[in-house]
Order: structure tokens, then C-alpha cells, then sequence
């Protein structure tokens, strides 16, 4: 691995089956911009592909980076790859999702003059329905997802990820983005180069709206 490169990308992983982690490496690998590294931080997995996870990252050793610690949650997870990254930036990939790829050299572009950016998302769904969640201060109220801060669309200068760690529980990368407010320039930007699946039954979203349905009732 390199001592230094402009971006890393964080990505946990937690019992993803290998193909949509495998579609989720690779949409980084081939980014039009190639200065950066990935860390994969499997959060105690026990159900995935791991042989085959493994083998891939040492087939990609000079860009890959990979992490196994006992199971966390996604926000501890995310904390310990800022820990370990050297970018000069900081950006997150959630296992089942990819960029498109310019993803990268556009947020460098939407960067400038700013220490954090929020994107929106291409958004992959089964119902329309889907293209909205639970409002984090009024879980019975939907809101829009272009309304929303998604983790995989958060890109900032290493300082933000350093200073401000993520913490558990629903809306944690909103919470995240709302503390950076307080601190440090962002900016909301709209651009579809994240493509965000919410058509995945055991996504984590998907697992928490069935939670959040189940307490409802």
C-alpha cells in the first residue's frame, strides 16, 4: 500500500454475500480516479464468502486493505477504518451498494471550499414507497431520501472523520453530518453518482424498517 493517497474509501461488511461485496469493490477499483485506497472492515462476519473475500482482496493487495474485528455494529466499524485510513480525504461505500465511475473525481470536484459533502443518490427500488424513511426526530413521519444524509454519500477532508466519530443507533450518519455542521463547512450537493440499493430484503435499511414496523404495531 501506498504511505499516502488522496482518498480513502471505508466500506464495513457484515454478512454480505460475496457477489454484492464482490459489485461493490469493483465499482471502486475501476473509479476514473485511481489515487485512493480501500478498507474493508468485516464486522465479525459469519455468514458470508470469507475464503472468497479474502482471495479477492489479495488479488487487489496494492489497493485493498482488510479489517476483521468481533461484531460492532456499522458506526464502530466505520470509526475503526477512519482510524486506520491515510487519505487526505474520507469517503464511506456501504458492501451492497457502488459508484458509478466518475463518483470519486466528482465529489473531489464538489470538495472545494468545503470540509464535508452530502450527496444525493441513484436510488435502486422495488416501490415507491422505498424512496423515502422514517424522519429520524418523528419516526412515524416518512421523509424523501434526497431529503436525507446517507452514509456512502458523506465525503470530507480527513480532519472531519478524525474529529467527529460516528455513533450507533438509526440516523447515525445524519447525526454525523449534523455535528460537522456545528464545526466545520458542508454542503449538500445534488449528484447521482452513488447508486444506492434498497431493493436488497436484508440491507441493513431494510432489516431496521422492518424493526422500526414491528415496534410500531
Amino acid at each position: 500500500m501506498p504511505k499516502n493517497v488522496k482518498i480513502s474509501v471505508l466500506m464495513a461488511v457484515y454478512n454480505t454475500d460475496f457477489q454484492l461485496t464482490k459489485r461493490a469493490i469493483d465499482s471502486v477499483l475501476n473509479q476514473d480516479f485511481q489515487d485512493f485506497e480501500l478498507i474493508i472492515i468485516d464486522d465479525g462476519s459469519t455468514e458470508n464468502d470469507r475464503k472468497a473475500l479474502l482471495e479477492y482482496v489479495e488479488a487487489h493487495e496494492e489497493k485493498v486493505v482488510y479489517i476483521r474485528h468481533r461484531n460492532r455494529g456499522q458506526a464502530e466499524s466505520i470509526n475503526r477504518g477512519v482510524l486506520n485510513s491515510v487519505g487526505e480525504f474520507i469517503t464511506i461505500l456501504d458492501s451492497d451498494d457502488e459508484y458509478k465511475p466518475y463518483h470519486l473525481s466528482t465529489c473531489l470536484k464538489e470538495i472545494e471550499n468545503v470540509d464535508l459533502i452530502c450527496s444525493t443518490a441513484e436510488t435502486v427500488v422495488d416501490t415507491v414507497e422505498d424512496y423515502y424513511v422514517p424522519d429520524k426526530n418523528d419516526l412515524s413521519k416518512p421523509i424523501h431520501l434526497d431529503d436525507a444524509v446517507l452514509f456512502g454519500t458523506l465525503f470530507g477532508h480527513q480532519k472531519v472523520f478524525k474529529s467527529i466519530d460516528f455513533k450507533g443507533g438509526f440516523a447515525a450518519d445524519s447525526a454525523f453530518y449534523e455535528r460537522a455542521e456545528i464545526e466545520f463547512k458542508t454542503k449538500k450537493v445534488f449528484q447521482r453518482s452513488y447508486i444506492y440499493y434498497r431493493n436488497n430484503p436484508n440491507s441493513t435499511c431494510a432489516l431496521l424498517k422492518q424493526e422500526l414496523l414491528l415496534n410500531a404495531n
